[in-house]
């Protein structure tokens, strides 16, 4: 679907929800990623989200709290975050928000992070993505797992690494937003780019 600029309205409106929910595990702000977060983008209207935890044992306490916003627990790379769905359902087309609690050191919170901001800053690189996911949409339908495993090739040329077990290089970014404000608020800043 073309970009629907109230994809970044509805993050704000959910963000502000997780984030409260979840305070006593965050270490940042939360942040939108996946291709609903670079404008300009076409994208499935799925709103992808990161959450910097300090540790996943900890943050298992969360599972419960993120039920309660409707959200259920899956399994996606288990031993790097906690995954949620919501509504919770099988078909990922019935989706309307993923969440991982992830620490913001781990491999995960690193790629996705510098792969967002590349295709923000990339126009070349939002182009030749989009195209590159309507040939794989086309090709795979709804195998979602062949789908991805195709994209990695894309995704590792952004990052500038051979695998997708590599993190991209450390240029200060993909850190998670600050948690203090100014008057002692836990509120995170908004920056402009959300």
């Amino acid at each position: 679907m073309a970009y629907d600029p109230r994809w970044a309205v509805e993050f704000e409106a959910e963000r502000a929800l997780v984030e409260a929910a979840l305070e006593p595990w965050l270490v940042g702000a939360v942040e939108h990623i996946g291709s609903t977060s670079v404008p300009g983008l076409a994208a499935k209207p799925i709103i992808d989200m990161l959450a910097p935890v300090r540790g996943l044992s900890e943050a298992r306490q969360a599972i419960e709290v993120l039920s309660g916003l409707g959200y259920g627990h899956g399994v996606h790379r288990p031993d790097e975050a906690h995954y949620f769905t919501k509504p919770p359902t099988d078909h990922w087309w019935e989706r309307t928000h993923h969440l991982h609690l992830t620490t913001p050191t781990s491999l995960l919170w690193r790629r996705r992070i510098a792969f967002r901001d590349a295709l923000r800053r990339r126009p070349d690189y939002r182009v030749r993505y989009e195209h590159l996911k309507r040939e794989l949409a086309a090709a795979h339908g709804a195998d979602i797992a062949a789908y991805a495993r195709r994209k990695d090739d894309f995704v590792n040329e952004v990052l500038g690494v051979q695998h997708t077990s590599d993190a991209p290089a450390d240029r200060h970014e993909g850190r998670p937003a600050e948690r203090s404000h100014p008057t002692g608020s836990n509120r995170p800043p908004v920056s402009p780019d959300r």
